[in-house]
């Protein structure tokens, strides 16, 4: 279970808008019995549950919870739609080759060509970074106020802090610094800092 695992999007998310949530833990075991496949078909994590309706996916679970309580999304329709856009870049755009990289650590580490494909895996993950770089500027988020946008996309960044790329743009560092300091952040990291130590939630 990762420090950075996806369900603390969903987590952040609750914190942000205010609203409670309860968390069942699911083993891996459980993960790919048929009463979790019947939740998330791929055997995977996180699943949401609200009354009859059952999401999985992180966007799709982080985009229904911003849809349904204000914080997380512009009150124009342009900017809910650009807030959307941006919820994409990071998991299409940003995400993959930072998932072959910490693939190519973790899972291939031992395989005889893995050295000679980490320059290029790094040099892409260069380029999706100097392009969001460029973007930001100067601006505290990416457009306009905090949205979810900002939260998928830095949550996607922190995945990159055991490689050390994120240091080479420093104002990439300063934007996930600006979003782990908001208390609703704040909240989400103590609770899943808790179950991470194997403790209860709030415990």
């Amino acid at each position: 279970h990762s420090r950075w695992a996806r369900d603390s999007r969903v987590r952040w998310a609750f914190e942000e808008v205010g609203q409670p949530y309860d968390v069942r833990l699911v083993s891996f075991a459980a993960m790919k019995q048929p009463a979790h496949l019947a939740l998330n078909p791929f055997g995977q994590i996180p699943t949401y549950e609200e009354g009859g309706l059952a999401l999985f996916e992180t966007g799709s679970i982080l985009l229904h919870i911003a849809e349904h309580h204000a914080g997380l999304l512009p009150k124009d329709a342009g900017g809910r739609a650009r807030a959307i856009t941006w919820m994409f870049a990071a998991v299409s755009t940003v995400e993959p080759p930072i998932i072959e990289l910490q693939n190519a650590k973790l899972l291939e580490g031992d395989k005889p060509w893995t050295k000679e494909r980490m320059p290029g895996v790094q040099d892409r993950i260069r380029v999706r970074l100097g392009q969001l770089s460029a973007h930001l500027g100067e601006a505290d988020w990416l457009d306009g106020a905090f949205s979810v946008g900002d939260l998928m996309m830095v949550h996607v960044l922190q995945r990159l802090k055991p490689s050390g790329l994120l240091n080479e743009y420093p104002s990439l560092v300063a934007y996930v610094a600006r979003a782990e300091a908001r208390p609703a952040f704040q909240r989400a990291f103590a609770a899943q800092l808790a179950v991470f130590n194997g403790q209860k939630p709030g415990g």
